[in-house]
């Protein structure tokens, strides 16, 4: 496989990050209020059995988290599904992973445009949702375009106010549960497995759509260069974010449903965390969809930059046409017409698709790069090793396999659109390599370290 030598004499990264700094920066990134803003659409999808669709997702990405850890031990300064099947698969396989994740770059900010419009027009229903959404779409395109950025600071002080508001909605949400008196016995077990509503597709379509609560725990694995022993710390660190988020997510949506049981219809199936949580206690709808707003505000910025250099690494890598995709802008330091490419696609898309198919969408691309990861994987762990154990066969096997059930019951709108956006790639990218004889991208990487 290619590869390159580091050359010597220049300074590295310094290596200070602890273990638990990485679960930190795992549990902000992914946020801790991952799961309210796709609530509603899981009640829905899983005929009110958002505990139980959140857990089953947590157990494929745990599997996905260890393919992505060991991945991360032998490209230490890649962290990218597409350099792992690119390099250890195929480089058009490479190519389509990378694909695929273009669409989860690009539909991030919608997704995030879109919740957040709602969630103002429910503070504001005097002003349209349209309205709302070209507001976001200009003002996340014009603070991006000027180069604003979040600092870690501020995004730790995020993670601590949406701590502190998840506590409060905790006691709220028991005091007002246990206030209640319940006679039904299934009253406490019905979120979990609901007799009545049960059906095993529904439950794995939902499923589906609540991977997307994980999105995010592979970045851990960009930090590679700066952490303390990344051979069994960013492996460890990976699983143990996946596992954190999965039972905490599990928690608020659990005290959601008894909130809200399923048989009761919400007002608006994008927001319906923030009025499940109003019930207990009335503040908390305000306090909630504030929050909410500020993160997914966030969120949707720095989604809208990632999927902007996302282009522009392609455009400069000559993927894309690099004299639109490939240029920066000279004084603001930032790739504009990526910014205002992305801000625009992202608006149209707030005016054409809900919440609920963009974030399957999102899933997608999503699930095609961690069974690509899973595949990269079990290549290198054991098919190409002499080391052929138990523990380097099961994980990805099983990870790939979850994800492929997960994504073949992804619903049909949201296969169809995501199998058009595949298809247009591959075009291309065929029709630039002449049936892929050359690499559109570069997955020469640093060899792995002993």
């Amino acid at each position: 496989m290619p590869t390159q030598e580091k050359t010597a004499g220049l300074p590295g990264l310094k290596r200070t990050l602890t273990l638990w700094d990485l679960i930190l920066y795992g549990v902000i990134v992914i946020q801790p209020t991952a799961p309210m803003s796709v609530f509603g659409v899981l009640n829905e999808k899983g005929h009110g059995h958002v505990v139980t669709t959140i857990l089953l997702a947590m157990v494929g990405m745990l599997f996905t988290a260890i393919s992505y850890g060991r991945m991360a031990r032998a490209y230490p300064s890649a962290g990218s599904a597409f350099t792992y099947v690119g390099q250890e698969i195929n480089p058009a396989l490479g190519y389509v992973t990378g694909w695929s994740m273009v669409m989860d770059y690009m539909l991030n900010p919608m997704i995030c445009i879109i919740w957040i419009s709602q969630q103002a027009h429910v503070f504001a229903p005097a002003v349209p949702y349209v309205a709302w959404a070209v507001f976001f779409a200009i003002i996340f395109t014009t603070l991006n375009i000027q180069g604003v950025k979040t600092s870690a600071r501020m995004n730790a002080g995020l993670a601590a106010i949406m701590g502190a508001v998840i506590a409060v909605f905790f006691v709220t949400a028991a005091r007002y549960i246990l206030g209640n008196p319940h006679s039904d016995p299934g009253f406490f077990t019905r979120p979990f497995f609901d007799p009545q509503l049960f059906n095993a597709k529904a439950v794995l379509g939902g499923t589906s759509v609540a991977v997307l609560t994980y999105i995010g725990f592979d970045g851990i694995s960009t930090l590679s260069e700066e952490v303390e022993n990344p051979r069994r710390n960013i492996l460890l660190a990976t699983v143990a974010t996946c596992f954190v988020i999965g039972i905490l997510s599990a928690l608020e949506v659990y005290a959601a449903q008894l909130l809200w049981p399923a048989s009761q219809p919400f007002p608006n199936v994008d927001t319906a965390f923030v009025f499940a949580a109003g019930r207990a206690w009335a503040p908390m709808f305000a306090i909630v969809g504030a929050t909410l707003l500020v993160a997914n505000f966030g969120s949707g910025m720095g989604a809208q930059l990632g999927a902007a250099r996302l282009l522009y690494g392609m455009g400069r890598s000559k993927a894309l046409p690099e004299s639109f995709f490939g240029v920066v802008d000279p004084i603001r330091r930032v790739p504009r017409n990526n910014v205002i490419f992305v801000g625009v696609v992202a608006l149209a898309g707030a005016f054409v698709i809900n919440f609920g198919l963009g974030a399957e969408m999102l899933n997608f691309g999503a699930l095609i790069a961690f069974m690509g990861v899973n595949a990269a994987a079990f290549t290198r762990y054991w098919l190409r090793s002499d080391n052929r154990t138990a523990a380097n066969f099961f994980p990805p096997v099983l990870g790939f396999s979850i994800c492929l059930l997960l994504w073949l019951n992804l619903s049909a709108p949201a296969k169809i659109y995501g199998g058009i956006w595949m298809g247009i790639g591959i075009l291309y990218g065929a029709i630039k390599t002449r049936g892929f004889s050359s690499n559109l991208i570069s997955f020469d990487m640093p060899p792995e370290k002993s």
